[in-house]
């Protein structure tokens, strides 16, 4: 099973909310330039954070690679959410090739806790940052690091 991790590309830095940033241009660019690491991925499902930037992100991914299969909104890969909850939520993905799009710190930290098997080495990833994960169950320290496309 693979699954792609891919922090939100730059946003506004305030907003009346947290949750209503919008993407920057150069966000919107960065989404793009990620995406093209993805031309030849096989993805299953899109799960989506519900804030504006995220939803932003993957629309800018379906459009670089014309993806029109099944794209979830996930309320459990927000900002504040829990790495943990992320893999009993993950349970119900098994044999899919999944890309989340989401936020740092919580992207960093589920990324350590899948490859390392803790929360105590997260993966630093900057706006748009897309990493590849590899392994046979969504489940901590089980999942290998492929690859990590920083635009």
């Amino acid at each position: 099973m693979n699954l792609w991790l891919l922090r939100h590309g730059e946003a506004q830095p305030r907003a009346a909310q947290d949750a209503l940033r919008q993407l920057t241009d150069k966000g919107r660019a960065e989404a793009r330039a990620s995406a093209q690491s993805l031309r030849e991925a096989t993805i299953t499902c899109m799960l989506v954070s519900p804030f504006v930037r995220a939803q932003q992100t993957a629309d800018e991914v379906c459009a670089v690679l014309n993806y029109q299969g099944r794209r979830e909104v996930a309320d459990w890969i927000t900002p504040d959410d829990s790495p943990s909850r992320a893999l009993a939520n993950l349970d119900a993905y098994e044999g899919e090739n999944l890309l989340l799009v989401t936020h740092q710190m919580f992207v960093g930290d589920l990324a350590g806790l899948l490859v390392h098997g803790h929360r105590q080495q997260p993966f630093p990833m900057g706006t748009g940052c897309l990493l590849q994960l590899q392994g046979d169950a969504f489940a901590a320290g089980l999942m290998r690091l492929i690859s990590t496309t920083q635009p």
